[in-house]
């Protein structure tokens, strides 16, 4: 650990701390006005923790297929490795709802902020009723036009150790009548999620073509985004 490496680190953190008091605070002020002002809050939070991140600590984001985003509401599925993608993800599908666990609503000030964003909110200590619970708010945030945020993982990995996808996304896209969408990233190699160390070097972000729901079964679907993440994550290296 090069005292150069730690200071930038130690510098993004500081940033990175004020980024998100600022914006959460903001975002909260502006959970009584009308439209998708606190999702708007988000991205913007997003864009500047991510330019803070290119100066301080030299790591540059590519992205890969965005033509792909269709211009309604998906469930994108995507690998979960880094605390990158929950915050890079608002520059993308906005609006959008994470599915996340209910206990990140709960801290202060963030929590609460979050919380206007309209995510949908799952307890793990339940998971027949977290599945269902995704299925019904799922639906209806699809309908009300927000695409669906799932790491079908179902928590963070080390970089590069793709876990077995589970069925729920690919499952509410199909109820949805809406496609299902890919996304592999390798932002471990930078944003570690075992040390609060930042590495130098480029975030590569692919978004794959959308799988249409109508000729398969929840279970083909998602065999299908595991395949594609997994020839993604082999091309990247």
């Amino acid at each position: 650990m090069s005292l150069l490496a730690t200071a930038r680190a130690l510098l993004f953190r500081l940033g990175f701390l004020a980024i998100i008091i600022t914006g959460s605070l903001f975002t909260c002020l502006l959970y009584w006005l009308p439209g998708q002002l606190p999702q708007r809050s988000a991205a913007l939070s997003s864009r500047l923790i991510m330019g803070w991140l290119r100066l301080c600590c030299g790591v540059r984001i590519e992205l890969v297929g965005r033509d792909n985003i269709p211009s309604g509401p998906v469930v994108v599925v995507s690998n979960h490795q880094s605390t990158f993608e929950t915050f890079y993800f608002w520059q993308l599908f906005r609006p959008m709802a994470f599915i996340l666990k209910r206990e990140l609503l709960q801290i202060p000030l963030f929590g609460w902020a979050l919380a206007t964003t309209r995510p949908i909110a799952i307890s793990r200590s339940n998971p027949g009723g977290a599945i269902r619970h995704v299925l019904r708010a799922g639906r209806a945030r699809l309908a009300g036009g927000q695409s669906v945020i799932i790491y079908p993982e179902g928590t963070r990995r080390t970089n590069g150790q793709l876990q077995p996808y589970k069925t729920s996304g690919a499952a509410l896209a199909k109820a949805a009548g809406v496609p299902l969408l890919p996304v592999y990233h390798n932002a471990g190699h930078c944003w570690p999620v075992e040390s609060w160390l930042k590495r130098p070097g480029v975030i590569t972000v692919v978004i794959g073509e959308p799988l249409h729901t109508s000729d398969s079964d929840a279970r083909t679907l998602t065999a299908s985004a595991q395949r594609w993440a997994q020839q993604t994550a082999v091309t990247l290296g």
